[in-house]
């Protein structure tokens, strides 16, 4: 077998299954357990699997830059971001993580809920200047390009001296095993304080960050008490289901 079509092999049953375990290809492939491991290395650096030890894992694409985000699956986001909005209440104090999704909640949220958002999204934050009823308060730190949120000590000691009653996270890989990650060291200290001080978690993402992982752990996957996503594939689902996680689906839809 030509070493171009057993990796494409390996990548097959990585969409089919989620993951891969390397003792399993090296008997089904016939090939020796090193060179599985030089095959999911290379994968690996060729940005198509995540290599984890024992195997490999899906790559999400939550880590292109924002602008290219902003591009990606506009309907899911919309739909995802309108079923969020309908969790959260007037008088709460709610935690706004960054992310392409997580604006599109805050270009949503309804004129009549009256809530004071903590956010660390200047983005986020002007789309909800002209909010009539919603006091906005900006998290500081080092602005991360990339994701256009605030990072660093300052943002992770101001997150821990609220008390909010939501949380809303953006999600860049979800897995039911490995939990959240994301591809930042310093962005995954800050979600991790917005998941410890908050009530209740929700988590945005679109199918394409299900089942994916970083290399950065955030949190198990049960620290969430909701998620919202356009998944449908009932399978997958219930392997969050399974961790007590509100699992909420919002399929792509028309706007109105």
């Amino acid at each position: 077998m030509l070493v171009t079509e057993r990796r494409e092999r390996i990548l097959q049953a990585l969409r089919q299954q989620g993951r891969v375990v390397a003792s399993e290809l090296s008997g089904t492939l016939a090939v020796s357990p090193d060179t599985i491991r030089r095959d999911l290395e290379d994968l690996d650096g060729a940005g198509l699997l995540r290599r984890v030890h024992g195997g490999a894992l899906p790559r999400s694409p939550g880590a292109a830059q924002y602008a290219t985000r902003l591009r990606q699956a506009p309907a899911a986001k919309a739909a995802i971001a309108r079923a969020a909005a309908s969790l959260l209440r007037s008088g709460q104090v709610i935690l706004l993580d960054g992310g392409t999704t997580t604006l599109r909640l805050a270009e949503q949220l309804p004129p009549g809920l009256r809530a004071t958002v903590l956010t660390n999204s200047p983005s986020a934050a002007a789309a909800l200047a002209a909010h009539p009823d919603i006091e906005v308060s900006v998290i500081g730190g080092r602005l991360h390009k990339d994701g256009l949120v605030t990072l660093g000590s300052a943002a992770v000691e101001a997150i821990r001296s609220v008390r909010p009653d939501v949380c809303v996270l953006g999600v860049s890989c979800l897995h039911p095993e490995a939990g959240l990650s994301v591809p930042d060291c310093e962005e995954a200290y800050v979600k991790r304080a917005m998941i410890e001080v908050s009530a209740q978690v929700i988590g945005l993402a679109d199918a394409d960050k299900l089942g994916t992982v970083a290399p950065y752990l955030v949190a198990p996957a049960r620290e969430l008490t909701h998620l919202v996503t356009d998944a449908i594939d009932e399978t997958v689902l219930a392997t969050y289901r399974a961790q007590g996680i509100s699992v909420i689906c919002a399929p792509d839809r028309p706007e109105h």
